[in-house]
């Protein structure tokens, strides 16, 4: 028997600027389920910990987590969700900001989807349009040429060339996709143990990729909800996305660095899905299209 409906996991890279509208966007807007906020920082060289404990040290719902290092995303969720004791493990970016009723309605909306291994909500960014990585396709070879190449953008309704993204589908109805983002990523407690939770092997980027091939592997689903809406800043940590060029204090370090480990979940993912499965000329050409991708960035 669980304590809470639902954990809120955020983990927390140099976010003192974005980490304060997050959490009081969640305390502000969930009003019919019991749920823990569980912050776990990575950060280095910020306030993000003089922040949080300012800010929420009276708050019984807020558990403040301070690790020794970065150790990426994938371990400061793993790090975190050994403290949750939700029925329900929401995973949060810092740069988010929650409307009315979504984290109330995606809980109510798991609950009446039994086969449901994860959804999100539409993730909208500052300028209103959706957040392609939060509604994906796997990146199959034939999926990634098509998207990088720009065929996905002349052909966006085509099944066979807007995989990437599954712009050929209905953004306006809730429906099945592939993969979402771990910006905003809710699912069964139960199921997150079973599967062993995130893959330490991706630092940053490609993990939440990999964590809906391997729901997908178990037999269960990842929907898209657009009914519920969340905000999303998108890379203010990273400091590598267009979309938060005018909000990201991110240093050159920290973008070269996320800039690195993006191309190197390419390669992981890859390898550990798809080399097995498709011949060594395809894994050549695929590899040199990450390097080539890698230098222009």
């Amino acid at each position: 028997m669980k304590n809470v409906d639902v954990s809120i996991i955020i983990v927390a890279f140099n976010s003192k600027d974005t980490i304060v509208g997050c959490v009081n966007s969640i305390l502000e807007t969930i009003k019919s389920h019991s749920y823990e906020i569980i912050i776990s920082d990575n950060s280095e060289n910020d306030q993000t910990e003089e922040v949080v404990k300012r800010n929420f040290k009276d708050s019984e719902k807020v558990l403040y987590l301070r690790n020794d290092k970065n150790y990426g995303f994938s371990k400061g969720n793993n790090i975190a969700v050994k403290h949750a004791s939700g029925e329900y493990v929401l995973f949060l970016n810092p740069d988010t900001k929650m409307y009315p009723h979504t984290i109330d309605g995606m809980i109510e909306f798991m609950k009446k989807t039994p086969l449901a291994g994860a959804a999100t909500c539409y993730m909208k960014l500052p300028d209103g349009t959706l957040d392609d990585s939060s509604h994906r396709g796997f990146p199959t070879p034939l999926r990634a040429i098509s998207h990088f190449s720009g065929l996905s953008k002349v052909f966006p309704k085509s099944k066979k060339f807007g995989g990437y993204n599954l712009t050929y589908l209905n953004l306006k109805k809730t429906h099945e996709i592939d993969a979402l983002a771990g910006s905003f990523m809710i699912m069964p407690f139960v199921l997150g143990e079973k599967l062993n939770w995130w893959d330490e092997d991706f630092f940053f980027y490609g993990e939440d990729l990999d964590f809906c091939y391997r729901i997908k592997e178990a037999a269960h689903k990842i929907y898209f909800v657009p009914e519920f809406e969340a905000l999303h800043m998108k890379g203010v940590s990273s400091g590598i996305k267009k979309v938060s060029q005018n909000l990201t204090k991110a240093s050159k370090e920290t973008r070269q660095l996320a800039t690195y480990h993006r191309f190197r979940a390419m390669e992981i993912f890859y390898d550990k899905h798809y080399k097995n499965a498709y011949p060594a000329p395809v894994t050549a050409i695929v590899k040199l299209g990450i390097k080539i991708k890698k230098l222009i960035s």
